[in-house]
């Protein structure tokens, strides 16, 4: 009943007493509860306006009203709290104990870290519109989260026909050339100033809006440029602003009129099959559907339904970038009040709840009901299809490498260099059979000197390791840190041959960790090297541990030489002219312009180069440094 396993009943009623004493000392104030399991992981987390009555309640018999809850009270082993000002402040930190715990009894967005924003900065001169995973408070717009790069991508391909915009990374635009994008009108070329910087961040506003659902907003403002323009007799101006105002009218037209209504709402609708569930949220701008998003759910499978929407909202208008007037629901949700009082403050005017009975709105939310059905439908012939594959390839390659089970997670490694230089290693991570993208790590090599693959390859296990270690510690002290390196691996493979599995093998011991398996695929002939073993493990090429195993080592490789080739480009578009103190892009540019080469510049006399309208004192500083 209390959720402690022992063998032992004096212990287990000394332990009962312990808890109930406990329970005593509990606050009757508002806050934030967690239950850990024996592992000390946190498997839920809950918040109450009266923290002591809400434990209590766990431990009174016959509490467990359904086996979600049953089974979490049987895991836990402990509790813990903590206390807040008022019930706002508990949900808002319930929420960031979720996403950063992801326990496994609480309803969470799957892989929410993944999600994709469009940034648009708006305090440069000729900000870059790109792709974020976070939102940061930088003043920049954020637009999202879309759980759909694809879509994402093709709905920015399309605004950048209406309006150009550039996307390139600050590094080629200090270059001060226009590159495709310019001569294919996708970009106005800000690089050479060909766009002042007031009509580029016009531009910039005009993306916005448009990504707000605001093309009534854009029309108007289009067509008083047109406008304006004409009566300048700047025709050439007027006819681009026309074309951009067809364009953007023959979109908006296409966009389904849902409701008389003005204001912006969102319509949720879910789908639940078993322990699956799919959650799609339609847009409404203004009247208009605007687009709509689909987020699948863990931990919702047996919740009700007011728990399950409470659950979803909490986790969603967390992160979204827009809070709407209205919000549709499909039933009650619980906690409404508070759910409202938490979105108004975040939107900053107030917000509804609504949960039509019938009319228009009510066959919309049944209309969203049945996309989420199809939608579901679709993941769960994926994930079926996907597991008749990947469990096979787990179980033979347990058995050709003699595991106890099939691993879980795996980790492979590899280091890319070219002699020494922009050494970078890599760790990729499959789980499940299945790429972990959002584990994928880096590392610069910072300590091994010269070429030497054996010791770069441990300085990057020696770093993961340290990190694996130190996340103990932090789970003591209650601090998160990141996933990818807070989870052990099952196995670990290394892209290499016996001398890098020796290598690994010193770290893997020296630190502890020698019970994780640890192997070595050499390329050269598919040869698995094991621990201990004097011969390597030869599979045939097309069973399905080799090639898994293959495939776990090329993502590894094209990974690693990925961002080496990064590094190395961002090296090469480095100049001597950067580390002086006082010159810019502007001088550096016209340094080179002159001269036309940095060993032109060192050699010329200090006279020449303060021609250029560059400082006595400067020229003869950037003679000394070069």
């Amino acid at each position: 009943m209390y959720g402690f396993l022992e063998s032992d009943r004096e212990m287990a009623a000394t332990l009962e007493d312990a808890i109930k004493r406990r329970l005593q000392a509990v606050p009757d104030s508002p806050g934030v509860y967690l239950f850990r399991d024996g592992k000390t992981q946190v498997i839920y987390v809950g918040k109450a306006l009266r923290l002591r009555d809400r434990l209590r309640s766990y431990f009174t018999p016959g509490y467990a009203e359904t086996a979600r809850v049953s089974e979490l009270i049987r895991r836990a082993t402990d509790f813990e709290f903590v206390t807040t000002a008022n019930e706002v402040e508990a949900l808002v930190l319930e929420n960031n104990l979720i996403k950063n715990y992801r326990p496994r009894f609480n309803i969470r967005l799957k892989d929410d870290k993944n999600y994709l924003y469009l940034k648009l900065p708006v305090t440069e001169d000729f900000p870059r519109v790109h792709y974020s995973r976070r939102v940061l408070n930088d003043g920049a717009q954020y637009f999202g989260p879309y759980t759909s790069a694809q879509s994402l991508r093709s709905t920015v391909k399309s605004i950048r026909q209406l309006l150009p915009f550039r996307t390139c990374s600050d590094e080629i635009f200090k270059q001060g050339k226009v590159c495709l994008d310019f001569h294919i009108k996708r970009c106005p070329g800000p690089c050479e100033r060909r766009i002042s910087s007031e009509d580029y961040k016009a531009r910039i506003n005009e993306v916005g809006l448009f990504m707000e659902g605001r093309s009534d907003l854009l029309v108007r403002e289009l067509h008083d440029r047109m406008e304006t323009s004409a009566a300048r007799l700047d025709f050439e101006n007027a006819a681009r602003y026309r074309d951009q105002l067809q364009s953007i009218e023959r979109i908006a037209d296409r966009q389904k009129v849902l409701t008389r209504g003005r204001d912006d709402q969102d319509i949720v609708a879910y789908a639940r099959s078993g322990s699956d569930v799919f959650v799609e949220v339609a847009y409404i701008r203004q009247g208009k559907m605007v687009g709509h998003d689909g987020h699948a759910l863990d931990g919702g499978g047996d919740v009700s339904e007011p728990e399950l929407l409470r659950g979803f909202m909490l986790q969603y208008y967390s992160s979204a970038t827009h809070v709407p007037r209205t919000v549709i629901l499909p039933g009650p949700v619980e906690e409404p009040e508070l759910l409202t009082g938490w979105l108004t403050e975040k939107r900053g005017r107030p917000v509804e709840l609504a949960v039509p009975q019938r009319g228009r709105l009510r066959a919309l939310v049944t209309q969203l009901a049945e996309t989420a059905v199809q939608e579901l439908e679709q993941i769960r012939i994926q994930a079926d299809y996907d597991r008749s594959r990947t469990e096979p390839m787990l179980a033979a390659l347990a058995e050709a490498l003699d595991l106890e089970s099939p691993p879980k997670r795996i980790e492979c490694y590899d280091i890319s260099n070219i002699q020494g230089d922009s050494a970078v290693g890599s760790m990729v991570v499959f789980e499940d059979g299945r790429p972990r993208n959002d584990h994928y790590r880096h590392f610069r090599i910072k300590f091994t000197p010269g070429p030497n693959d054996f010791a770069m390859l441990q300085e990057v296990l020696r770093r993961r390791l340290e990190r694996l270690e130190s996340a103990q510690r932090r789970e003591e002290a209650d601090i998160v840190g990141d996933r990818s390196f807070t989870s052990r691996p099952d196995l670990i493979l290394i892209d290499g041959g016996r001398g890098q599995l020796s290598a690994a093998l010193e770290v893997t011991e020296a630190a502890g960790y020698a019970d994780i398996p640890t192997f070595a695929l050499a390329k050269e002939r598919e040869e698995i090297f094991a621990p201990g073993r004097a011969e390597p493990i030869v599979q045939e090429r097309n069973s399905p541990g080799m090639f898994l195993v293959q495939r776990i080592r090329d993502e590894a490789h094209r990974f690693a030489i990925t961002h080496h080739r990064k590094v190395r480009s961002r090296k090469a578009l480095t100049s001597p002219l950067d580390s002086v103190e006082g010159i810019g892009p502007a001088r550096k540019r016209a340094l080179l312009r002159h001269f036309g080469s940095v060993q032109a510049i060192r050699e010329a006399p200090v006279d020449e180069i303060v021609k250029l309208g560059i400082p006595e004192r400067l020229a003869a500083r950037l003679k000394e440094t070069l």
